[in-house]
């Protein structure tokens, strides 16, 4: 039995598996509480997150991904410690990218991506994966199983951020070999020509889309990457080229990971309720419904984090500037102030699209509508394609006594691989 007073949430193995029952304990201990190993102040009561979500001022996204580690580069000093980030920034984990930029340098760097996303782009980009979504199956339908997640949420999610980014068509092999999720030569790889990319996916995306900008910053043509080459800022000024490819390659990486545990955690719901693949079938206006379910239940970034900026008061609890503060949408989407029955799936619940599975404020997800897409593509046509989906009990063992593994990370949740089997529908 795990004594959950004590337990590490950033090393223990059993909660990264499982973390909903730690969760809860903190929230008996109060909506903001201290961890007791690292100092980091946990946040698990869903007004507080979003409180903290949208509290800029106090709360700095210069953490966001690596939380407490590495250490703070500086000695925090005084009540508004915003001149020592700013001075100490360049030393946090990936500063370049937007998800942990402030303003107004985050409402800079977010309008490139706006530029992007257009209602016109999002509608190409649903009729693509519409195709897609058939050729995917087709390439496991006859086999009656498969690993979903290798043979098609990967190189499904992969290949659409391809599409919407606009990679030349001749690239995209390419491209789904270099990322390891297509087969090349025989052999599935995480490399291109014998060059590991594995290791830093964000850098081969960057030397990718700076070669793709620069190229159509010199020769514009009537494609996405051009549109993004010549995209200004708000005020009308040029960004530098390396401005332009981090919000594009972080879109990239974030979306490709957090759409794969999505449509797993989906498909799993669908192998283990299986009454819901008639349901949804008879009434497929609920499908939208069943992925948002599925977000809150299994939101795929557990945590995000917060450096208090300026000394305030979250949950009845001072802060002092300097603390780290652990915003726990996975706890926060199962509060019981909020959610009747938390621990439930039901889909059917009213405020079901309240979750903050994508974050709040300015740092919610800009690639939301293309998950939400993505999610609702898929489902709608594995059950037009499959009949009888099931979880295998081969792998994963019986109905009752199923056997999962998730990413053994403290900032993300989703399986390491789901097998199902099926029957093609006639």
């Amino acid at each position: 039995m795990t004594d959950l007073a004590s337990v590490d949430y950033f090393s223990d193995h059993a909660i990264s598996q499982d973390p909903y029952a730690y969760w809860d304990h903190l929230r008996e201990q109060g909506p903001v509480f201290q961890e007791p190993n690292h100092g980091v102040y946990a946040v698990t009561g869903y007004a507080e997150v979003v409180a903290a979500f949208k509290d800029h001022d106090s709360f700095s996204a210069v953490n966001a991904i690596g939380g407490p580690f590495p250490p703070l580069p500086f000695e925090p000093d005084g009540d508004d410690i915003t001149e020592q980030i700013e001075a100490h920034r360049h030393l946090f984990p990936i500063h370049e990218h937007m998800v942990v930029m402030d303003p107004p340098a985050h409402e800079r760097a977010r309008s490139l991506l706006t530029k992007l996303l257009t209602p016109r782009r999002l509608k190409e980009n649903e009729d693509y994966m519409w195709q897609m979504v058939d050729r995917q199956i087709d390439q496991f339908i006859d086999n009656g199983r498969c690993e979903f997640l290798s043979e098609y949420a990967k190189p499904f999610a992969t290949s659409a951020i391809i599409d919407l980014l606009g990679v030349p068509e001749q690239d995209r092999p390419e491209f789904l070999a270099a990322l390891g999720v297509e087969e090349r030569h025989g052999s599935r790889v995480g490399a291109l020509d014998g060059a590991p990319v594995g290791r830093d996916p964000l850098q081969y995306l960057d030397d990718k889309f700076a070669g793709y900008l620069a190229e159509r910053r010199r020769e514009p043509r009537e494609d996405v990457l051009s549109g993004m080459a010549t995209a200004r800022y708000p005020d009308g000024s040029t960004p530098e080229l390396i401005e332009v490819v981090k919000p594009a390659t972080f879109l990239f990486a974030a979306g490709q990971e957090t759409v794969t545990k999505l449509l797993s955690a989906a498909v799993q719901t669908l192998g283990e309720r299986p009454e819901y693949q008639q349901l949804l079938r008879e009434h497929l206006e609920r499908i939208p419904a069943f992925i948002e379910e599925s977000l809150r239940t299994q939101s795929p970034t557990k945590v995000d984090f917060r450096l208090v900026r300026k000394s305030t008061t979250l949950g009845g609890v001072p802060l002092k500037a300097g603390a780290v503060v652990m915003l726990c949408l996975g706890a926060a989407n199962r509060d019981p102030s909020k959610f009747e029955d938390p621990h439930a799936f039901r889909p059917d619940r009213k405020n079901v699209r309240e979750h903050i599975a994508f974050g709040r404020g300015i740092h919610s997800c800009a690639g939301a509508p293309l998950a939400r897409v993505e999610g609702q593509i898929t489902v709608r046509r594995l059950l037009d394609r499959l009949s009888d989906l099931r979880i295998s009990e081969s792998v994963h063992g019986p109905a009752g006594q199923r056997s999962y593994a998730y990413d053994p990370t403290f900032l993300l949740r989703g399986l390491t691989e789901l097998h199902i089997e099926f029957s093609p529908a006639t």
